[in-house]
């Protein structure tokens, strides 16, 4: 054995000559051969996102922390049942302002048949005591969401103009007069700033309550009324006078003034009607009524 390791010792020899060259080219060698190990991450060279939002702060000092999204959403279920619930409130007071509109309504109808005004106005007239305590309940409902009027405010914006309306008739038809604003205002209990009548809701009412006005006439005309065309025209004039003076926009209540101009000609045939007829106030024609003075 010890032959064979000088004889490969000798072989090796023959190859390199030198053998301090080879003491001295190994340790090189094996440093080209062997990978270099990575660089070890420091903690501090890359901070992390924690520490990064941490350092962040508003200028009170408090930390800059988003609200997380399930609690924005959270709260998104909560206003959205609340501002339910509040609708689901006003739209049962709303209902029963309807039902008493109805019966309003209907016992006005029988003033374009030959019946007495104060007969027929007498029922009518009592439900306006009970509008008024359905707004009052109505109003308590709306002030319970402080500054939140005009978001709810479409729940009941028709069943007011069909109130005004209603009670504007009623008021021409015992004095003969236009029912003003701050007269609806006080019928129906809405004196309070935080909940009152609208004025465009007052508007349009009056705009309803001049339809009525022409079907009114054409009756009373046939039961020999036939003074009534006179009266009708000079207030639908003046009212219209009156509309000629807003500034008003392409809207609903801007159509609704365009109908009153149709209401005023209707009326106006029935008393251009009347007059070249030469019907007077008591139903007899001009030139039955004998002379009116002395010759």
């Amino acid at each position: 054995m010890k032959a064979a390791f000088r004889s490969a010792h000798s072989f090796f020899r023959s190859l390199n000559p030198n053998p301090h060259l080879t003491s001295l080219l190994l340790p090189l060698r094996l440093t080209l051969l062997t990978p270099p190990s990575p660089p070890s991450l420091r903690p501090q060279t890359f901070p992390s996102l924690s520490a990064t939002l941490s350092s962040a702060s508003m200028p009170g000092g408090e930390p800059l922390t988003p609200p997380p999204l399930e609690k924005q959403f959270d709260d998104f279920r909560a206003q959205l049942e609340e501002s339910g619930t509040l609708r689901e409130r006003i739209r049962a007071v709303v209902m029963e302002i309807e039902s008493t509109t109805r019966l309003m309504h209907s016992g006005l109808l029988l003033v374009h048949q030959s019946r007495s005004t104060p007969e027929v106005l007498e029922k009518p007239k009592g439900q306006i005591g009970v509008l008024k305590e359905l707004y009052n309940r109505l109003a308590e409902v709306v002030r319970g969401s402080p500054g939140q009027y005009y978001r709810y405010h479409g729940d009941w914006r028709t069943e007011t103009q069909t109130v005004v309306s209603l009670l504007a008739f009623i008021h021409w038809l015992e004095t003969g007069t236009l029912l003003l604003h701050t007269e609806a205002e006080e019928k129906l209990g809405l004196n309070d700033s935080e909940f009152c009548l609208d004025v465009e809701d007052y508007l349009v009412g009056i705009c309803f309550m001049s339809n009525e006005l022409p079907r009114y006439v054409v009756n009373q005309v046939t039961a020999g009324d036939y003074d009534c065309p006179r009266k009708v025209l000079k207030f639908l004039t003046d009212l219209h006078a009156a509309f000629r003076m807003l500034n008003l926009r392409n809207d609903f209540l801007r159509k609704k003034f365009d109908g009153m101009k149709y209401d005023l000609r209707r009326v106006e045939e029935v008393h251009y009607d009347v007059k070249i007829r030469g019907l007077t106030a008591n139903g007899a024609p001009v030139e039955d009524q004998g002379p009116q003075g002395p010759p």
